[in-house]
């Protein structure tokens, strides 16, 4: 069964440092991209970071400069280096990953982790 699965979500005082991770189980064709995405309370979720099997990365605008994202394909994680957090990216963040096997797309979600920036 296809599972992601994230940890390192917590509480930290604005300005502090988190770290996300998320490991793809069970997928069994080439996972091609890698992503953070967030949903804060009354908002959609949106994209915070992507990053290619290959490693090219993109970033939203709001982070771009404090988070790095990284993956290691041969043990198919991802994860989200969070610096200089603020209290607007408290949110539940969302590990997702994206395969294709025999001509079909699949997009995989994990359960989502809370991160609380506190001011």
């Amino acid at each position: 069964q296809a599972q992601l699965r994230e940890s390192g979500g917590g509480l930290v005082q604005a300005g502090g440092s988190l770290r996300l991770s998320c490991a793809a189980s069970g997928i069994i064709f080439s996972i091609n991209a890698m992503g953070w995405y967030r949903q804060a309370p009354g908002k959609q979720r949106e994209l915070v970071a992507t990053i290619t099997r290959g490693g090219s990365t993109n970033y939203a605008d709001s982070v771009k400069g404090r988070f790095t994202i990284s993956r290691d394909n041969a043990k198919n994680t991802v994860n989200l280096q969070m610096n200089s957090l603020k209290p607007e990216d408290t949110a539940v963040y969302y590990c997702n990953a994206g395969a294709q096997g025999m001509g079909v797309n699949y997009n995989y979600w994990g359960q989502g982790t809370q991160v609380t920036v506190s001011s």
